[in-house]
């Protein structure tokens, strides 16, 4: 028997529109026909639309952790409305008679069959997937390429400091504008994004200070990089056979894209996982110029909190799909981590979900950090990284939240030591206005996820509030 939540439906959809749609088939009764397999492991069905006949929709789940939804619809979107109809009927408590499973169907779950066992017959036999070649030839150009550019972005960064920020005009915007597009022809993707977001404060119409403040942070970010740019791909272009650096950021810096066969080789992966999302949220970044959505997940059984980061480039937003909230657990099958510190992002191929009892946030809870130092003392030392994540997330055991004479609001340890909490520009949202709204037990002896951000201009550390849990529950406040 099938078991799935609409949670789980909502995060195979690939956008909201399609979520909409496909509840609105169940709305409108669209349906003609729904059926199930004897075993339960298939949903088919027949669904009217704009066509002479109607649509032949299925959701296979004969791999519960990889449900393959089809439909003979001419939508380019997959999976699309109808087969997600299907499912929200199912969810929904919809009537599915029973039936022969289709022939169609079993000619396909033959072929994938086949396709499976010859997967495990290669293994079986110890064949291994032939090593990539590396074009030492096409590589060195390459490396030489991106460190021409390193070059070029050292003297563009080298002048505008000695020239003075006070001193920037809409010339030299247009100057930055137009370096940052060279260095696509380096393959410097990275030292591109962040060189559109330096021209892009130097836009902006906020006040004089903070521009200042964020356009020495942004050079102080270039300078690093060029730096560690630069004695990676000079070691790589003395030792083409270097292996990938899996320990740090620099590659994907540079422009690498991480395969998940390459993350398997390095280590950086684990198996039979438990995953439970605790905040999620969607921004627009203008310099990547892309659509990013970004959800953070604690594993169950270690408390480390993780990261997934879903981009979609304006040009092909409507083709892709969208990362959503997401409200159950999730079993991996395979967790596939990338390089870095804390908050590493992750991927998974294959999933199945069960419903976030009340033993589960006890456990998340459970994971909380109690002492606020060695917090403090582990978000300095990922600061201290230039490369990297500059907005650490950690969920911390709150004894208390007050209100100052100066109407901030802090959290506090058992031990008194002190977090002053606050919205950060990273979240682009505001939860801190929330906090008043919440029951007046749930500010005492709680567990909150809190997004850290250090604000130069006055040097303070603080926090914004995502989520909080108590006892057994969990109230988001960005979802």
């Amino acid at each position: 028997m099938i078991e799935i939540t609409e949670s789980y439906v909502d995060s195979l959809a690939p956008n909201a529109s399609a979520i909409k749609n496909g509840q609105g088939l169940v709305k409108k009764r669209s349906f003609v026909q729904l059926n199930r397999s004897e075993d339960g492991s298939l949903l088919f069905g027949e669904c009217s639309g704009s066509g002479k006949s109607n649509y032949q929709c299925s959701a296979d789940f004969i791999q519960p952790e990889k449900p393959i939804l089809r439909c003979s619809c001419p939508s380019r979107q997959l999976p699309c409305k109808h087969a997600l109809g299907l499912l929200y009927a199912y969810v929904g408590g919809g009537e599915f008679a029973t039936a022969p499973v289709p022939e169609d169907i079993i000619s396909k779950r033959e072929k994938a069959e086949k396709r499976e066992e010859k997967k495990q017959q290669q293994a079986a036999d110890g064949a291994e997937p032939k090593p990539k070649k590396v074009n030492k030839s096409a590589l060195k150009k390459k490396v030489q390429a991106q460190l021409d550019g390193l070059e070029t972005l050292e003297k563009l960064v080298l002048s505008l400091v000695r020239g003075g920020i006070g001193t920037i005009d809409t010339k030299t915007i247009k100057m930055i504008q137009d370096h940052a597009k060279q260095l696509g022809n380096h393959y410097l993707p990275g030292a591109q994004n962040e060189l559109r977001r330096l021209a892009l404060y130097l836009s902006s119409d906020e006040d004089r200070e903070t521009i200042y403040t964020n356009v020495m942070e942004q050079l102080t970010l270039l300078h690093a990089f060029i730096k560690k740019g630069r004695s990676h791909l000079t070691a790589k272009l003395d030792d083409p056979e270097l292996a990938l650096d899996h320990e740090s950021t620099v590659e994907e810096w540079l422009g690498h894209a991480w395969q998940l066969n390459e993350l398997k080789e390095c280590g950086l992966m684990s198996e039979n996982v438990e995953l439970i999302q605790l905040s999620f949220l969607s921004y627009d970044d203008q310099a990547r110029q892309e659509y990013v959505d970004q959800g953070y997940w604690m594993e169950r059984e270690t408390g480390d909190i993780h990261r997934t980061m879903q981009y979609r480039p304006y040009k092909a937003a409507k083709q892709m799909r969208a990362d959503d909230s997401f409200f159950d657990v999730a079993q991996v099958k395979t967790l596939y981590r990338y390089p870095g510190e804390m908050n590493r992002r992750v991927r998974w191929d294959e999933l199945i979900t069960r419903v976030v009892g009340a033993e589960d946030v006890e456990c998340l809870s459970a994971h909380a950090q109690r002492s606020y130092a060695d917090v403090l003392k582990k978000v300095k030392n990922q600061l201290k990284n230039p490369l990297g994540d500059k907005n650490p997330v950690m969920l911390l055991h709150v004894s208390d939240i007050k209100q100052t004479d100066q109407n901030e609001y802090v959290m506090l340890d058992e031990a008194g030591q002190q977090i002053v909490l606050d919205d950060v520009c990273a979240s682009h949202h505001s939860t801190v206005s929330l906090l008043p709204l919440l029951p007046a037990d749930w500010t005492k002896d709680a567990s909150m996820l809190v997004m850290f951000e250090h604000r130069l201009a006055s040097g303070r550390l603080l926090a914004q509030p995502l989520t909080i849990m108590k006892d057994a529950e969990m109230i988001r406040l960005m979802y």
